[in-house]
């Protein structure tokens, strides 16, 4: 959507809308009547007089423009919106919104009073404490939950719990890139900012199917490409960024990091690296030419099954036509050797002098709201806030929280399912995560889900996971429904304001927590009024966020790290030194091959990935109009896989894994690689087969 002025008194639902009302009354005005009930179609036949702006038909119309007059156009965005955003907002008025909590007694839901669902909760967690100790219980926090929430989250775990049992979503997407960026460079987030795409000379996308699953930055991508940058996409499918490339590299899933260290082996040999950046800021050099010696292109060809003269091609491009800027998604990262494979795409940064400068870096992509927060914030075991290793934090954090962080070593979310079939976890909160929906291997999470002696569920709806194993379900508010923040995938703190009441008694998810800790005696920990009461302490915890105080960001998010309130935040890292030193060291990337290959039995590679229209696995989306625009889970196989089975699209095909079985329906959209396939998931049947 393109935000335009349309004069002071453009109206809104018969309403005069003035240029000097707040951004966020406008907003909350329009939100309100959208979610009522009144759809796109119902807004396109609304007459000139009603909208402030062109009439149906004519140049520059759209419906909901007017009520945007003045708004600053957001940094990412520019003022446009992905059609989830900008359609698929219906889920806040659902008719199964969670209005009131409930208790499961004898099989039966039971809705409940707020004192005593708190109540069951909190006896619930002292109990198992009591007979089993705190390595039994753990939280998880939501990438759709704000950043204080999953702040108060973690530090619930930590100071009432005596856990660091905590996790959230980004152990199995965000946690690989950031680690790599921690480990090599010294800061686990993106090393530029967005606008950065347009600086770029070489645009380099791995694992990123960019225009489906981030639509504002692929556009961007898109739009750089037509004016002129020269676009490298490295994907097992012929993805829509793919018809806008220089160069198209399709690897066998797997195999990225023989590709990527074949293309530094291709920089090297030809001569290609930044040798005065190489010498000011980079250690290793000799060590890591060795180790990657072996890795000709010819050598990676026959593992990748990709043309040695293309790997050579986008080595050149992308060493030469500098600057160069790399956008990772999970293709890269949801791997065995995830962490690794963006610590290999470094690599090729350090090589080339692309880190540190305009239209450079390595900048993983963001699927969830705020998957980038819910880890920055704590919700990882062995880190506090800020990525902060408990070690290097505990005086910081253990002077406001007055209380000492738990000694042992935590469990992330996999481990606890682990340790759950094995009988040493016995609780666990779920805070907007629909961990029985979206985990791999659902036989197997089945198991773990069904062996607790508590499982809370902290949700809008009831989600697959509440349905089949949930004791208590807790109504939280939706992002509309609450004030907190934000941090987007630059490192962008961002103000979220409440716009409508709460459905219910539905509260958000600060005061869900901050209510169950007193009811375990901790409240005093907990006495917060406000969501900028949580986020001044994540301030005065947190060096890099101390300058970013809710007043700042009132008109436009800051980037971190900004460590005073005169400091203007940063938009790129690393630009004279890096954070983990004055220099980086280069690693050696050694391939493990998957266990994931084909055999007679099982002939076919299967890879998921999200979907255009839907967030990803529809616990939202799935609940407005968007869902008529992909109805159904989809297989998409290369078409040569297609004929050679006699397939045809839309034809019902029963696949069977290692793990399970589904059927669905095929198609056949011009993937590259033969012998695999893809699944565009928005369903439960996903987890069923993976």
């Amino acid at each position: 959507m393109h935000v335009e002025s349309h004069g002071p008194e453009a109206k809104f639902a018969g309403e005069a809308v003035h240029e000097d009302r707040p951004a966020a009354e406008r907003i909350a005005e329009v939100v309100d009547y959208l979610a009522a009930g009144h759809d796109s179609e119902e807004a396109a036949s609304w007459p000139v007089d009603r909208l402030g702006s062109p009439a149906p038909g004519q140049p520059g119309f759209h419906p909901y423009r007017r009520f945007l007059a003045d708004i600053p156009i957001a940094h990412v965005s520019k003022g446009h919106l992905c059609v989830k955003g900008r359609y698929a907002f219906g889920f806040v008025s659902a008719t199964d919104r969670i209005a009131e909590p409930m208790i499961r007694r004898d099989g039966v839901w039971k809705t409940a009073s707020w004192d005593d669902a708190v109540g069951v909760v909190a006896d619930g967690f002292r109990a198992l404490l009591e007979r089993y100790g705190p390595d039994s219980v753990g939280v998880l926090g939501s990438a759709r939950a704000t950043n204080e929430e999953n702040y108060l989250a973690q530090k619930f775990a930590r100071v009432v719990l005596g856990t660091n049992n905590v996790d959230c979503c980004a152990r199995v997407c965000h946690a690989p890139s950031a680690a790599a960026l921690k480990t090599m460079l010294g800061a686990g987030a993106a090393t530029n900012c967005f606008d950065d795409i347009e600086r770029a000379r070489t645009i380099l996308a791995c694992g990123a199917n960019a225009t489906e699953n981030h639509p504002i930055v692929g556009a961007r991508i898109k739009q750089a490409a037509l004016a002129g940058a020269h676009l490298i996409v490295i994907d097992p499918r012929r993805i829509e960024l793919a018809e806008y490339a220089a160069c198209h590299v399709a690897p066998r899933p797997g195999t990225n990091i023989p590709l990527l260290n074949a293309m530094a082996q291709t920089i090297v040999k030809e001569g290609l690296g930044d040798e005065a950046f190489l010498a000011a800021r980079v250690d290793g050099l000799e060590a890591y030419i060795r180790s990657i010696e072996p890795w000709t292109p010819e050598h990676a060809s026959g593992i990748c099954g990709v043309d040695a003269g293309l790997i050579r091609e986008a080595a050149r491009l992308y060493a030469s036509e500098r600057p160069s800027m790399s956008m990772n998604g999970l293709g890269l990262t949801e791997h065995v050797q995830g962490t690794e494979t963006v610590m290999a795409l470094i690599n090729l940064a350090l090589l080339t002098g692309n880190i540190g400068k305009p239209g450079t870096g390595v900048n993983p992509l963001r699927g969830q709201t705020n998957v980038q927060g819910a880890a920055h914030m704590g919700c990882e075991p062995g880190l506090l806030t800020g990525s902060t290793p408990i070690a290097a934090g505990r005086e910081v954090f253990e002077r406001p929280w007055g209380s000492r962080i738990p000694e042992r070593s935590g469990w992330h979310l996999l481990e606890m399912m682990d340790a759950a079939v094995d009988g040493r976890f016995k609780g666990l909160w779920a805070i907007g995560y629909d961990v029985y929906l979206t985990n791999a291997n659902a036989s197997e999470t089945r198991r773990a889900l069904a062996a607790l002696e508590l499982l809370v569920v902290q949700d809008m709806f009831l989600n697959e996971t509440a349905r089949a194993f949930a004791h208590v379900i807790l109504p939280a508010c939706s992002s509309f429904e609450k004030d907190g923040t934000f941090m987007n995938a630059e490192r962008r703190i961002q103000r979220v304001r409440k716009a409508l009441p709460p459905v219910g008694q539905s509260r958000s998810d600060w005061e869900i927590i901050c209510a169950v800790a007193r009811g375990m005696g901790k409240g005093s920990a907990f006495a917060y009024a406000t969501s900028e009461d949580i986020w001044d302490e994540v301030r005065a915890v947190w060096k890099g966020g101390h300058g970013i105080s809710y007043a700042r960001i009132e008109a436009e998010g800051l980037q971190w790290p900004c460590p005073s309130e005169d400091h203007p935040g940063t938009d790129i890292l690393h630009r004279d030194s890096f954070a983990a030193g004055g220099r980086a060291r280069l690693r050696a990337i050694e391939f493990r091959p998957t266990e994931g290959t084909t055999n007679p039995e099982y002939p076919f590679l299967l890879t998921t990935g999200r979907t255009l229209h839907q967030f990803n696995a529809g616990t939202m989306t799935g609940r407005t109009a968007n869902a008529v625009l992909r109805p159904t889970d989809l297989l998409e196989m290369a078409p040569a896989d297609a004929a050679r089975l006699s397939l045809h699209d839309g034809e019902q095909v029963r696949l069977v894994s290692r793990y399970g079985r589904a059927v669905l329906p095929c198609r056949s959209p011009g993937a590259s690689s033969q012998a695999s396939c893809s699944r565009r998931f928005t369903r439960a049947t996903c987890s069923s087969i993976t």
